[in-house]
């Protein structure tokens, strides 16, 4: 480490000192060439010992340390890059969870089975985007679940129908979409909506702006 250490310094010394040695050099009148060449080293690494001893300790370390490889996250993983397609989906493991899962899962499929891929990714970012804001409940399945003012948050919850899902294309896509959301997938289709409805209703909301149109649903978060 020390001898990699004094290689990458004297490096380091002499690009920075090589155009005041050759110029010292250049300007020489001796008639001895080694005599010349040994003044003019002693003269180098002797400007290179007060080189590195006015480097930050930081530096010092750094220079000795070496570069560095690329660095990953802080997990050690990969980002997560998605593309909103079946095919992607399907070269992910058998996804399995907890009842965070199963509660995103199914309001996935009741909310926006009939939705292209985007669609269902869409209504995942509302709720995950609800559970990180203030004033929506704290878990997924707290965020379905929630009610006020007499209605449900997802209409499904509350229309009287039992919720048991039936297509079994329709909830592997749920259950692989839930998964990849619940792993740390970017939410890059809503801009950070918290409300979304289908194009033909038409909620009384108050102070909300759009953010996108997906598919059937349009998107919206509290204005600022």
């Amino acid at each position: 480490m020390r001898l990699h250490l004094h290689r990458t310094l004297a490096v380091l010394a002499m690009t920075v000192l090589t155009g005041a040695a050759f110029a010292d050099v250049t300007v020489s009148q001796s008639n001895t060439p080694t005599n010349a060449m040994g003044a003019q080293f002693a003269s180098l690494f002797g400007a290179e010992h007060d080189t590195v001893n006015a480097l930050p300790e930081a530096d010092l370390a750094a220079l000795a340390k070496g570069p560095e490889g690329q660095k990953t996250d802080k997990a050690g993983t990969k980002p997560v890059l998605i593309a909103y397609t079946d095919g992607w989906l399907d070269t992910l493991p058998t996804p399995v969870g907890d009842a965070e899962w199963d509660c995103l899962r199914r309001a996935i499929y009741f909310e926006a089975r009939g939705e292209e891929i985007d669609g269902q990714f869409a209504v995942a970012e509302v709720i995950l985007n609800r559970v990180d804001q203030p004033g929506f409940p704290k878990s997924v399945c707290g965020v379905v679940h929630a009610t006020g003012g007499g209605a449900c948050a997802f209409s499904y919850i509350c229309d009287g129908m039992a919720d048991e899902m039936h297509d079994p294309v329709a909830i592997d896509r749920a259950s692989r979409i839930a998964r990849v959301m619940l792993d740390g997938a970017p939410r890059a289709l809503t801009e950070g909506a918290t409300y979304f409805h289908a194009r033909w209703s038409r909620p009384s909301w108050g102070n909300v702006v759009k953010t996108a149109a997906i598919g059937g649903h349009l998107f919206y978060k509290m204005a600022s």
